[in-house]
């Protein structure tokens, strides 16, 4: 695919100008984002996507839009199960509700540069050793199979390693105080929960990004269209957790439905990888990739929904790739 520093550069700034938007909307205004109010965004930021979908598709042809397409649709669904994860972030921090989206577009925005450098890493890997197909798959099939196992349970934030640091490293206050990062408790400047919950937010992205990433490179090689599917998916995360708040919990079986996803499209490296070696070898095209994809992922909607007719008691969970350690009952601020 051609691309060219200048479309790196302009893609990126329009990128960063649609964060400072939001930041100074949010900035003026804190609130709690109501429904009809999250509706437009998330239809705001799916139509930017589907927008530059079409552009790559009339600029680059049928190809690489297809492969936008499919790995939009996996950065898509795989960002579905994050959300799982932030409500549980946020709730056990015990995050005020107006602050909510400030603590989102923050940890989106750190979120997108450190997936940025991943993909770099990756994208130079893949160029310079055809074999981190294999180890890319072998990452997706491992995450996949955890995710089945452990589908019924939610992950504890004090899993995130970074964040059991920064509470060791750096002192926090008890309570928030506002918007403000920093304060000064009994003389001393002290850090208060707002900054660890958007470090929180940012640092357990990127363990997220560890299956998504390698996800998308199985639908497109292209750096260019990893990065931009990854961009447009965590620009709208934060519209879609006001939409889909109350929903998360319907959504029985998205757990289940991810994780054969990622076996899938960790098995498509795998034959990706022996075609290379040997092309007698048959891998499996990007329009097959999509239809499975999408027909997972209706079946996990039609699936949920016949559940919770049988069942209304039924929850969704978002799964974790680690067991649970007995002994942590996990603690809040």
């Amino acid at each position: 695919m051609d691309t060219s520093i200048g479309l790196w550069l302009v893609t990126i700034l329009g990128i960063a100008l649609l964060i400072a938007a939001d930041f100074l909307a949010i900035t003026r205004k804190p609130h709690e984002v109501k429904f009809r109010e999250a509706l437009w965004a998330s239809i705001f930021y799916v139509g930017i996507a589907i927008a530059f979908g079409i552009f790559i598709y009339i600029w680059q042809g049928s190809q690489y839009g297809t492969e936008y397409f499919a790995a939009y649709l996996v950065e898509k669904s795989l960002s579905v199960d994050n959300l799982f994860v932030f409500i549980i972030i946020l709730t056990q921090f015990a995050v005020p509700f107006n602050l909510h989206q400030r603590v989102l577009l923050v940890g989106v925005a750190l979120a997108i540069v450190l997936r940025g450098i991943f993909i770099a890493i990756g994208a130079s890997a893949l160029a310079y050793f055809s074999f981190t197909f294999v180890i890319f798959g072998g990452i997706l099939v491992w995450t996949g199979v955890q995710l089945m196992r452990h589908r019924n349970e939610d992950p504890d934030p004090q899993d995130n390693l970074l964040v059991r640091l920064a509470r060791k490293r750096y002192r926090f206050s008890d309570g928030y105080h506002g918007t403000s990062l920093f304060i000064k408790e009994n003389g001393l400047r002290v850090a208060t929960p707002l900054l660890l919950v958007m470090f929180a937010i940012g640092t357990t992205d990127l363990l997220f990004a560890l299956d998504s990433i390698p996800a998308t490179f199985g639908v497109t090689q292209e750096p260019y269209l990893v990065f931009t599917v990854n961009a447009f998916a965590l620009l709208g995360l934060r519209a879609l957790y006001f939409l889909l708040r109350g929903l998360l919990d319907k959504l029985i079986y998205l757990s289940l439905g991810l994780s054969v996803i990622l076996i899938f499209i960790g098995v498509k490296l795998f034959l990706t990888y022996f075609h290379e070696v040997n092309d007698s070898i048959p891998k499996i095209s990007t329009n097959v990739s999509l239809i499975f994809i999408g027909v997972v992922l209706i079946a996990v909607f039609v699936a949920s929904w016949v559940k919770l007719k049988i069942d209304p008691t039924a929850q969704g969970h978002a799964g974790r790739v680690t067991d649970a350690d007995p002994d942590d009952k996990g603690s809040t601020v």
